[in-house]
């Protein structure tokens, strides 16, 4: 089988899970010289990273060949270079399908996001539903997977924030009252794996964990994990849009090298809640029980503590008696 991004935060996940289940998986990413790690999820031989440019048809067709199933989990939060919304989450997964239906491919699974939207103002949303709809229209019978934002040891939210936290001692936030349903990358992968072996029902799937919580309640929650006590300071969405301006200007002269801390998409995106719809159809049709991040969090972010790992033996010590 192959899986597009197989090498990605949540790719790397449903590499692992298919892996194990017995498939010979080919990873398909942009730069495989940087995903040999994904080598070590089976044999020998058994899981192997390929090159593939997912803006290219020949490319695309060309590590599909001879696979049985496709797994698309490529997305970006960002534009970069060539790299947009359209290019990536719009044009490429129809790419995909259309190929796969043209090879013949018995299965594909595409991640999607909550909140894919062809009415949204947000640019990103927009691109996640033109994707989903090109893929159903190649290959009707498919898995379309809407998760929540993700957590896991690599991704991008708590871990940033908690990077943020280490030197800084106000953390703004811009949605603060924006409702999360945080999930866990592996129950989404556990998803992807069922619908590969068909033992999900076609259709589209909202995931999220079994907590809703707003996105300043998910940083305090993760300030305290991390025990530090830091000022979370709410933004308004106007504060919000003059920073990535601001932010998008110091990027471009900079080409590149300063990241923009965020971007007018994203403020677009932070206005609407993030959270499974009512009557969606999700874990429970899949029957997986989503673990909740107060189970996952530590073990991870301890090393954001200010004491990193040691930090519970120095508490553990200041209980100790003199004799």
């Amino acid at each position: 089988m192959t899986i597009y991004g197989g090498s990605g935060f949540l790719g790397r996940y449903i590499t692992r899970r298919l892996a194990q289940q017995g498939w010979r998986v080919r990873v398909a990413c942009r730069r495989p010289e940087e995903a040999l790690f994904v080598r070590t999820y089976g044999v020998v031989g058994q899981v192997e990273p390929v090159f593939c440019n997912i803006r290219d048809d020949d490319s695309v067709r060309g590590v599909m060949t001879g696979a049985d199933a496709v797994v698309n989990c490529v997305g970006v939060l960002a534009e970069k270079g060539r790299n947009t919304f359209k290019a990536v989450q719009e044009e490429g997964p129809e790419r995909i399908a259309r190929l796969a239906a043209e090879l013949g491919v018995a299965r594909m699974v595409h991640v999607s996001a909550i909140g894919a939207d062809a009415e949204s103002e947000s640019e990103y949303a927009r691109s996640k539903a033109a994707g989903e709809a090109g893929v159903l229209r190649h290959m009707p019978q498919a898995v379309v997977l809407r998760p929540s934002i993700l957590f896991g040891s690599e991704d991008e939210f708590f871990n940033r924030f908690a990077s943020m936290a280490q030197i800084s001692p106000v953390i703004p936030v811009v949605g603060a009252n924006t409702k999360f349903q945080p999930v866990h990358a592996d129950d989404v992968a556990n998803a992807a794996a069922l619908a590969v072996t068909g033992h999900a029902a076609p259709g589209v799937y909202e995931l999220g964990g079994p907590d809703v919580h707003s996105f300043r309640e998910l940083i305090v929650q993760m300030l305290r994990i991390i025990r530090r006590r830091r000022l979370v300071l709410a933004l308004p969405f106007g504060v919000g849009r003059l920073m990535a301006t601001a932010g998008g200007v110091v990027q471009m002269l900079s080409l590149g090298l300063v990241r923009a801390p965020i971007t007018a998409d994203q403020v677009a995106n932070l206005r609407h809640d993030n959270v499974v719809g009512t009557g969606a159809k999700g874990f429970s049709d899949l029957g997986i029980e989503p673990i909740a991040m107060e189970a996952v969090l530590p073990d991870y972010l301890w090393r954001f503590r200010p004491s990193g790992q040691y930090l519970a033996i120095k508490e553990s010590a200041r209980n100790l008696r003199p004799h």
